[in-house]
């Protein structure tokens, strides 16, 4: 049997199987993964879409959408379509790394926690309970402007506020996983702690992770998107989506397009990871919508 005679004899038993059936039975899904995949695929090929997003044109400023420029320019006549494209980039970015970093904080320290119990539990829940004591936003102000304004401190500020739920997550998880009979048995024939934490309890509760993880991507990249228009995040020049709409909000009345571009590129990238989300939690959960 040949290579592509497997690939598609696998392809078409992935897409018969119950979960894959799950997931295209549900219009929302299949949308997000679309839209997921696509902003993937722009930022990926963004030199070969769009040109540079930094030039200037004051002869061509604030023209409208046409066939030169998609999107129409700004008011420094920057083309708003190169903006936006490259722009994806530093938002994906930002999604994907502050996931990445609250994750694995978060994972480590509910993982710790749920293992250890006692006074490491206490100790580790009370640290988190700190920080979800204050409002998201508000905390990741405060550390942008502690840290100063720039793209790498606010993703450190977004991951700062976002790990916290990651360590209760699985702390509940790991508590719940940790006594069953197959723990119990690797225990008992003198497993050491973090063997069994590392071989039978992390990889029968991440998959609570993987659905909040997508949800947190679309989160993550709003919040930056606050903190630049606010002027705690990442500064112009740099075409970031929430930097571009504050750089270009008083002109909204005369070239609508150089502010709505950038909004509803957020508004679009947003909604893809949650409507994944949602796949991945009908999928991934086998109490969930498993009698469809």
């Amino acid at each position: 049997m040949t290579r592509s005679s497997t690939f598609l004899a696998g392809a078409r038993a992935f897409f018969r199987s119950k979960p894959a059936r799950r997931f295209m039975r549900n219009p929302g899904t299949v949308i997000g993964s679309v839209l997921a995949l696509l902003l993937v695929a722009v930022a990926l090929a963004a030199p070969l879409l769009a040109g540079d997003p930094l030039l200037q044109h004051l002869s061509q400023r604030l023209q409208a959408p046409s066939a030169q420029h998609w999107f129409g320019t700004d008011q420094l006549g920057r083309d708003v379509w190169a903006r936006v494209v490259w722009g994806s980039r530093i938002s994906l970015r930002i999604g994907f790394v502050v996931v990445g970093v609250a994750l694995g904080v978060g994972g480590l320290v509910g993982l710790a926690a749920g293992m250890l119990g006692g006074v490491w539990d206490e100790l580790l829940m009370r640290i988190t309970d700190i920080f979800l004591a204050f409002p998201a936003l508000i905390l990741a102000m405060a550390i942008s402007a502690a840290l100063g304004p720039s793209l790498g401190n606010v993703m450190i500020a977004v991951a700062a506020v976002s790990w916290p739920n990651y360590a209760r997550l699985l702390r509940a998880q790991v508590l719940a996983v940790k006594t069953l009979d197959y723990v119990e048995a690797s225990r008992s024939l003198g497993a050491a702690r973090w063997r069994q934490a590392f071989l039978h309890v992390l990889p029968n509760t991440i998959t609570p992770l993987l659905v909040q993880a997508s949800f947190d991507i679309g989160s993550a990249i709003l919040t930056a998107a606050g903190l630049g228009f606010i002027g705690f995040g990442a500064q112009p020049p740099t075409p970031e989506w929430g930097a571009m709409v504050s750089d270009t909000r008083n002109f909204i009345n005369e070239a609508p397009w150089a502010s709505s571009a950038p909004a509803i590129a957020i508004l679009i990238t947003v909604l893809a990871f949650n409507l994944l989300g949602d796949g991945l939690r009908d999928i991934l959960d086998p109490r969930g919508r498993s009698r469809r």
